[in-house]
């Protein structure tokens, strides 16, 4: 009888221990910065995971945005070779490669063998955008050097993110790392949307003030790169680069007739319907990409 009643209180006992370490907080992972050139910020977590195989396309096949790429890419081999550089907001019309051009730049120059340290990608997201403060006590020590991408970034109505941002960017008495520089898209240029700053200037009492302070969130980036709708030129200039590139056996005059028909359903002209043209016309063709 005692022998039973030891083995049950021995059961209680394992079967609360087990109950107790599941409760207790997991061992954070370490953080290998060279474990891969792109990486995807865990704020839970606090870890950096690893992208294997990043998506992104060659900085050739960008067409349309001839201008805003050249001053990214001079941007980022600056910071890559230790030079003063600036954080960037890529801002404006939708699928114009916003995104895919700093990806493709960081693919550029994280190959240039004039970096003086390694060049990572890491991605945030923006619900994530209040952790910015703890990724970079992480990234200070560092030896890399480290570009935050934060694609689609904007704010919306009672949100106070935005004040952990500016903050971030170039606040606090630490300041922003030097190994570290920010990049956002978003298709707003001052992230905040119109009827918000129109609001703040109609209802407070200082309406300058209310409003200086939401677009001042902007101005912590020194470069603002605009992107805007392209022109059916520059649209059939995308769609002969990708079927150059990927070697789309068809003919000139009827790969432009089916590119604009294309956009004509899409009601729209962008690098991304030029993309999805380009992917729907693979296919059709058995052709892999």
């Amino acid at each position: 009888m005692q022998d039973e009643t030891a083995q049950h209180i021995l059961a209680e006992l394992t079967r609360l221990a087990r109950a107790v370490e599941s409760l207790a907080p997991k061992a954070r992972a370490e953080n290998d910065f060279d474990a891969a050139d792109c990486f995807v910020w865990n704020a839970d977590e606090h870890h950096l995971a690893p992208v294997g195989k990043p998506n992104r396309i060659g900085i050739d096949l960008i067409k349309g945005v001839d201008h805003v790429r050249d001053i990214l890419v001079d941007n980022t081999r600056r910071f890559a070779r230790g030079l003063p550089a600036n954080n960037v907001l890529l801002w404006g019309a939708r699928g114009m490669g916003k995104s895919s051009l700093v990806k493709s730049a960081h693919a550029e120059l994280a190959a240039e063998a004039e970096t003086i340290a390694p060049l990572k990608l890491i991605e945030i997201h923006r619900e994530d955008i209040n952790s910015l403060p703890e990724l970079m006590a992480i990234l200070r020590p560092a030896h890399s050097r480290f570009i935050l991408f934060c694609d689609d970034l904007s704010f919306d109505h009672d949100d106070t993110a935005y004040k952990s941002l500016k903050a971030a960017l170039d606040g606090g008495i630490e300041g922003r790392p030097e190994n570290v520089v920010l990049y956002a898209t978003s298709n707003r240029r001052h992230l905040l949307p119109r009827d918000m700053i129109e609001n703040e200037r109609s209802t407070a009492i200082n309406p300058s003030e209310s409003v200086e302070e939401k677009v001042s969130l902007s101005d912590r980036f020194g470069l603002w790169l605009g992107f805007h709708k392209c022109s059916q030129d520059e649209y059939l200039e995308m769609i002969s680069g990708y079927a150059e590139h990927f070697e789309l056996k068809i003919a000139p005059d009827e790969l432009q007739a089916q590119a604009l028909e294309w956009s004509t359903t899409r009601g729209a002209r962008s690098g991304r319907v030029a993309w999805q043209f380009i992917q729907d016309l693979a296919g059709r063709s058995g052709h892999k990409l």
